[in-house]
């Protein structure tokens, strides 16, 4: 037998499954993939037993593929993204699609409260302003719109928790993904107060009670297990948010490390042993009691780069779909041909609006007809980029930042990495994994099962610097010129934004 742990990452539309050793090292990776659905403008939401059906195919393969049985597995962890709403009833099924958090159906609901005050109680409260995707916003929007899919339902979970409540038959979340709208940013537990803000105060009991990440939360169902390939009765931890998850993976725990996730999101974020509150960012639990992750984000990262490939290079991406590879990866080539003209266009990312401006949109910017498709990919290389750094910017203004980390599908690019060093100028390191996400949360149930002492210990054994990237001086100058073009133009836009909708 091979003492091994099983994290599993639960995307926007891809599932990762990862079996670990006890060194951190990534025995086999398995996936389930599939799209999101925007039924309406604004909408964005997935099927939610399709997303189960994907996590079992990512599990088989993760397995499969690693060499072990399910009888190796010590515990079992689970990630997904955050925000949302999963609706389940009183028997744990689905009461309607899940609502990602990529939707933004709420934004009025989030507008009426900026208008009346509330966005500054929340904060004061809760650590952060609510936006269209969070909880509180849906839930309200849920009462105006389908209160009778809000009576029905029994629960309102997270992602990882609808896995969760799959593989256990238990409900739970954790603290990092309660803290998302109805906990106390000091006392770091559910608080009256949240719920009577938003003037939900009879929603308390749909939420899920909350268990320490660490900790377990419940074991693998015999169906679970005939589904999965799993044993019944492997622990199953609590697990976290994504970000956290993603974090730990990466060995960011500590204050002054900075993680950069490039996903669907741009997420930024810091660990703190005290709570700073600020309208930039927001302060959540992090995986350890007494801390605190504080994340600048928006939905503007490189799911930008998967809009554009598969929208507008439809030939080359089912091309590479049909040889098995990635449909990506003729982007950084193209890039690379005008990497040393002077910038021409601009970019920027907000395909699915920004957590503050949710009325933001997209766009290229200083368009000639000379331009080619590789000037459009590098902007929008550098828009995605500059978007992060925006977030950086915020949070270096208040906490002293050592290092960075950076994690997510923008890895995959050296060019795209580079580019992080020389625009935020700072060197931006690399760890020994693929699926961050996945092996954070891994780690997390071998602390739960007590094959680790601790999270740090868990850290400490299991993650190791593999490449650094140094900012180059000239480009960083250069980026930060172009930078300011690309801030110039957003207040210039800022009030033209809902005449665009």
């Amino acid at each position: 037998m091979t003492p091994c742990l099983l994290g599993i990452d639960v995307g926007l539309s891809v599932t990762k499954a990862v079996v670990c050793d006890l060194e951190g090292r990534e025995l086999g990776v398995g996936e389930g993939r599939s799209p999101y659905d925007t039924p309406r403008p604004r909408w964005v939401e997935r099927d939610m037993l399709g997303i189960w059906e994907d996590c079992v195919s990512a599990i088989r393969g993760a397995l499969e593929a690693s060499g072990v049985s399910g009888a190796d597995v010590l515990a079992v962890g689970v990630a997904g993204h955050g925000d949302g709403l999963y609706l389940v009833d009183g028997n744990g099924d689905p009461v309607r699609p899940a609502i990602l958090s990529l939707d933004s159906r709420a934004h009025e609901v989030v507008e009426r409260w900026r208008g009346s005050g509330l966005l500054g109680e929340a904060l004061a409260l809760t650590g952060q302003h609510p936006f269209a995707a969070s909880p509180a916003a849906l839930i309200s929007w849920m009462q105006e719109h389908e209160p009778e899919n809000l009576g029905r339902s029994r629960w309102a979970l997270f992602c990882k928790d609808w896995i969760k409540l799959k593989l256990t038959g238990e409900v739970s979340t954790d603290p990092t993904e309660a803290s998302a709208s109805f906990t106390d940013v000091n006392t770091q537990d559910y608080s009256d107060a949240a719920f009577r803000l938003y003037g939900l105060g009879g929603f308390w009991e749909k939420t899920p009670p909350i268990v320490g990440c660490a900790e377990v939360a419940g074991e693998v169902t015999r169906r679970a297990a005939g589904a999965t390939g799993l044993v019944p009765g492997t622990p199953v931890v609590s697990g976290a948010h994504d970000v956290d998850g993603s974090a730990l993976g990466v060995g960011s725990l500590r204050p002054g490390q900075l993680c950069v996730v490039s996903g669907t999101w741009s997420i930024n974020e810091v660990v703190a042993a005290a709570p700073a509150v600020d309208p930039r960012w927001q302060c959540r639990n992090f995986v350890e009691p007494g801390l605190w992750m504080h994340m600048a984000t928006s939905p503007a990262s490189a799911t930008n780069l998967d809009w554009f490939v598969r929208r507008l290079c439809v030939p080359e991406a089912d091309e590479a779909d049909r040889l098995g590879r990635s449909p990506f990866e003729f982007a950084g080539a193209e890039v690379e041909t005008v990497l040393e003209e002077k910038a021409g266009v601009i970019y920027h990312p907000f395909l699915y609006g920004q957590p503050q401006r949710s009325d933001a949109s997209a766009g290229f910017f200083g368009l000639r007809g000379w331009h080619t498709r590789a000037h459009l990919l590098r902007a929008l290389f550098e828009g995605v980029v500059f978007n992060h750094r925006a977030h950086v910017d915020a949070l270096r203004s208040t906490f002293p930042v050592s290092e960075v980390r950076l994690t997510g599908g923008g890895i995959k690019s050296d060019l795209w990495l580079q580019m992080f060093a020389d625009a935020l100028g700072m060197p931006v390191n690399l760890a020994n994994t693929q699926e961050s996400g996945a092996r954070g949360v891994a780690l997390c149930a071998g602390v739960g099962v007590g094959a680790y002492g601790s999270v740090g210990e868990a850290v400490e054994r299991a993650v190791r610097i593999v490449r650094s990237y140094e900012p180059d001086p000239v480009r960083h100058d250069s980026l930060s010129e172009t930078y300011r073009t690309y801030t110039a133009l957003i207040e210039a836009l800022a009030p033209l934004w809902p005449s665009l909708e």
